[in-house]
Formats: structure tokens, C-alpha cells, sequence
């Protein structure tokens, strides 16, 4: 799988939808996984090598190249694990951490760096990363401690192959849904805001907290459309006699109540 050093150059993603990077960021698989990671690295070509290593190991990944940026995206608290670089435009890497510790997110965070004395791994480690990784590294090692920070940080229950909320289950390497042994047709944007309902079932989320997830790097959407997709997930959800799981909490969001059936 080789290593990677940061240098210069190009490469090709089969997973990355065209138009999608602006803003600052961008991102690789247009359907979501059950473990979401976001790289904060300025050498944006190995940025992209990252996140296609990561793409091809089934995560979905978000890429920031500045810590301005970057801060605005973990601080949204949608992401399990950050690999963040410690020289970064703007912002560096130890004052995210600090700023995600204060916000008491629930993300993993990996400190990159070319830093390798024992001094500049434990002033990394104090300012809030779980964990420390000097440059170059394998990209073995790298998908060995993101598997390490995602089972330490994972849900209790939490599965690799699937999401379950009662009877709907996500089959999340096959990319195929059900309810019972009804199969769910869904579009990536209804698979997303799905798989985001049931890794937070029995949480009322905000209109704006499922906008960020799901639509995150579309600046020019309107919190309405929350609306209209609960609406159509709706329709496929439930069949003649079942329940709908997806609870109205009115005047602020929706909540997914596990249904037996």
C-alpha cells in the first residue's frame, strides 16, 4: 500500500464526485459508511492519498486544508475520527484539539507530524489527541490506529457491516436497506440521512445538525430540505399497518424511535 511522505504531485480518485471540492474541503464516496472521518491537511496531495485510502476501506471522508476550516467542520460533531496535521494555514493542529476537548465532542483525534521527539509527542498528546503519528508512516499503520481510535470511540453495539434501529437495518458494505424483509429503494441522499438517524436513534436532532451531516458541502441549502427529505423517506419507510419511526419534534427536528416491526 506504500507510505506517505507529503510530497508533491497527482492523483486519480474513482470515488470523488466531481465539482465537490470548493470551500476549503472536499469530499471522496457520495454514500456515507457507519464511521465518518475527516482529514485536516494543507499538502493536499497527500491529503488526497489519505482519503482514498481511506475511501477504499469503506470510511467516508471529508478533506479541510487550512485549520480555519477545519475547526468549523469537527466543531460540528459529526465526524468519529479527525486526523488532523500539526502545521496547518491559520489554525494548527494542537489548538483544534484544544478547541474540541473544550466542546466536549466525542471525536477521535489524530495528531499528524514530521515531529518525532518524545517533547513534541507529549505536548501533542496534552493539547487533546488520543493519538500521535510521525511522518512518514505506512498507510497500513495509519488504517490500523483509525480502526483502534473507531473501536475505543464506537457506540456501544456499534457493528461495521450494519446500523440497526429495530427492523430497518443498513447494510452498510452492500449498500442495501430493509425494514423486516422489505427492501428499501433509497438514493444516496436518503440513505445518508437515514444511516444519520440511526446511529442517533432515540436523539432529537436539529434541522440544522442533520444539514450539516448530510449536506455538508453544499453551502446554498436551505434547512427546508431536511423537511422534504424526512418527507420522502417517509414513503419508503412505511408500509400499510407499520409505524413511523420518525418522530416531528415540533419547532426543532426529528428523532428515530426504533420500530419492532
Amino acid at each position: 500500500m506504500g507510505y506517505a511522505h507529503g510530497d508533491g504531485g497527482e492523483t486519480w480518485f474513482p470515488h470523488t464526485p466531481g465539482g465537490l471540492e470548493k470551500h476549503g474541503y472536499s469530499r471522496y464516496q457520495g454514500w456515507k459508511t457507519a464511521m465518518r472521518v475527516l482529514v485536516i491537511e494543507d499538502d493536499q496531495r497527500l491529503a488526497r492519498l489519505v482519503a482514498r485510502v481511506l475511501g477504499e476501506a469503506y470510511y467516508q471522508v471529508d478533506v479541510a486544508h487550512d485549520g480555519d476550516t477545519g475547526l468549523d467542520l469537527v466543531l460540528r460533531g459529526t465526524y468519529d475520527v479527525a486526523i488532523i496535521d500539526w502545521m496547518l494555514p491559520g489554525r494548527d493542529g494542537p489548538s483544534i484539539c484544544r478547541a474540541a476537548r473544550l466542546a466536549r465532542l466525542p471525536t477521535a483525534l489524530l495528531l499528524l507530524t514530521a515531529r518525532g521527539q518524545i517533547e513534541d509527542k507529549v505536548a501533542g498528546l496534552d493539547s487533546g489527541a488520543d493519538d500521535y503519528l510521525v511522518k512518514p508512516f505506512a498507510f497500513e499503520e495509519l488504517l490500523a490506529r483509525v480502526r483502534a481510535l473507531s473501536r475505543r470511540f464506537a457506540p456501544p453495539g456499534a457493528d461495521a457491516q450494519e446500523a440497526r434501529a429495530g427492523a430497518i437495518v443498513l447494510d452498510l458494505r452492500g449498500h442495501t436497506a430493509r425494514r423486516n424483509t422489505r427492501a428499501l429503494d433509497l438514493t444516496p441522499t436518503e440513505w445518508n440521512l437515514l444511516e444519520y438517524l440511526i446511529r442517533h436513534q432515540g436523539q432529537t436532532l436539529t434541522r440544522q445538525q442533520i444539514l450539516d451531516y448530510v449536506w455538508s458541502y453544499e453551502h446554498d441549502v436551505q434547512p427546508q430540505m431536511v423537511d422534504v427529505y424526512i418527507s420522502y423517506l417517509r414513503r419508503k419507510l412505511n408500509g400499510p399497518g407499520e409505524r413511523d419511526p420518525i418522530v416531528t419534534v415540533r419547532g426543532v427536528g426529528y428523532r428515530l424511535e426504533a420500530p419492532d416491526v
